[in-house]
């Protein structure tokens, strides 16, 4: 398939977004450590809310010990509106471990990436791909859904498997440099074309060849986990928790003054247990804070 490999790179090269991570300079001043940053930041947040967030941190800890040497409540602080906030505590876990392990240096290895905290397939391969120029398949929701469409004609990908990184495998080009471009040209194409409920297909540089676009975009159902809605989930309940915690720090907040009009008390009450076995809170007596 060397022509879905050849269109996508072009494509790539000239529509790919500016975004901080893909810069130059970026690289310079911040190395791995900022790309690691970045990845674990986008997890499950939008670009857009990422980047200010990114820079701010970046300029607070610029490296892995910076990182390291801060406080568990300064982490949770500056995570601020995020969400997801335990990849705060996996990043500064990650960060302790790059420091101690790896002299500070953040490292190149998939196997060495994926032994820290917080790291999975996807981050450490993005590691190794991005930050150091590795030939390595980098397989995220969108390249997912991109695999899933233009190769085997489905509206929506299946759960996600061992076979998703062997078939981009079977695709990155022998070029080193060339892969790296495939890797980030799918990644690319799925978040900014070949959209979940949207695809702009008659703009896509594969849809000569799309197997899902050439059958007539069939419904071929969509076996993705649902995620409950947010409004009165324990989600909401725990953000928060977190957010109150926030604005009082450093000092407690006594435990009665906690969401107090929370429609669902033992919700309310769930969410702060959880919150605390997570690491994200404290508990000391009546009142609860940020961890220290």
């Amino acid at each position: 398939m060397p022509d879905i490999v050849s269109r996508l790179s072009d494509w790539y090269r000239d529509a790919a977004r500016d975004l901080p991570w893909r810069r130059a300079a970026f690289h310079d001043e911040f190395g791995a450590w900022g790309v690691l940053v970045s990845e674990f930041m986008l997890q499950q947040t939008p670009v857009s809310r990422v980047i200010p967030h990114l820079e701010a941190w970046l300029a607070r800890w610029p490296t892995p010990e910076a990182m390291a040497a801060a406080s568990t409540a300064d982490v949770v602080q500056q995570w601020a509106n995020l969400g997801y906030p335990r990849r705060a505590l996996w990043l500064h876990r990650a960060a302790v471990e790059i420091t101690e392990r790896h002299d500070g240096i953040v490292p190149r290895d998939v196997d060495a990436l994926l032994a820290l905290s917080g790291i999975g397939d996807y981050t450490a391969r993005a590691v190794a791909v991005f930050s150091y120029g590795d030939r390595h398949p980098v397989v995220d929701t969108n390249t997912r859904r991109v695999l899933a469409r233009a190769i085997d004609g489905r509206a929506h990908p299946a759960p996600p498997s061992r076979r998703d990184l062997a078939l981009m495998e079977s695709l990155l080009p022998a070029s080193v440099p060339e892969s790296v471009v495939f890797n980030a040209a799918a990644m690319e194409l799925g978040a900014t074309v070949c959209t979940a409920r949207a695809p702009r297909c008659e703009q896509c540089p594969l849809s000569a060849s799309c197997a899902w676009l050439v059958a007539g975009r069939p419904d071929t159902g969509d076996d993705r986990r649902r995620q409950a809605s947010y409004e009165g989930s324990d989600r909401q309940a725990r953000g928060l928790v977190l957010r109150l915690l926030r604005q009082a720090a450093p000092d407690p907040v006594p435990l009665v003054a906690v969401l107090p009009d929370w429609p669902d008390s033992p919700q309310r009450d769930r969410a702060i247990d959880s919150l605390i076995a997570d690491g994200l809170a404290e508990a000391d007596g009546e009142a609860l804070s940020l961890p220290r």
